[in-house]
């Protein structure tokens, strides 16, 4: 039985595979069962089909073996593979680092549609940035944190390439 423990956000979830015949597979999230139809459609996209919903996922590597970007139609997320070596270099990158900024790159090469800050901004968690057209489909970016903008590399209609720095935040560290 395959088991992981992944990181989405501030959420993490024990995912286990509990059966597969074909594309049909029995997983759980947090111990709550799913039965799921998984087909990849190419080499990035899934087909995917549970409890009576469709969706279309693609799922991109990226610098980091242990995180994949994942987009939908509406959102696109980071996901982590919370292992044993995972949580070690998330340690170690927290000792490294002063923890003080959000960096939000194009996950693949696509166009900016829209930019919905400004340097100086202030954001909140969870506020959309930065909407980026790839693939035929729109992806909103969101802040990471609470800061400011300090940073806006990007313009609408410009062309970005995939990991290409867009929007940085600078962490609000007075606020709890």
């Amino acid at each position: 039985m395959l088991q992981l423990e992944l990181k989405l956000n501030d959420r993490n979830a024990i995912v286990k595979e509990i059966h597969r015949k074909g594309n049909l597979v029995t997983i759980s999230v947090d111990d709550k069962i799913y039965e799921v139809d998984i087909d990849k459609v190419s080499g990035e996209e899934y087909s995917i089909l549970s409890e009576g919903k469709s969706y279309n996922v693609e799922v991109i590597r990226t610098d980091d073996p242990k995180v994949y970007r994942v987009n939908t139609i509406y959102f696109g997320f980071d996901v982590s593979v919370n292992d044993a070596e995972a949580r070690y270099m998330q340690k170690r990158k927290k000792a490294d680092g002063d923890g003080t900024t959000d960096t939000i790159k194009s996950p693949m090469p696509g166009k900016v549609v829209k930019v919905l800050v400004r340097k100086g901004d202030h954001v909140e968690k969870g506020q959309t940035v930065v909407v980026l057209s790839a693939m035929k489909m729109e992806s909103e970016y969101k802040a990471g944190c609470d800061g400011v903008v300090s940073k806006v590399a990007v313009k609408e209609g410009d062309t970005v390439d995939g990991n290409q720095l867009m929007i940085v935040i600078g962490k609000d560290v007075k606020k709890k």
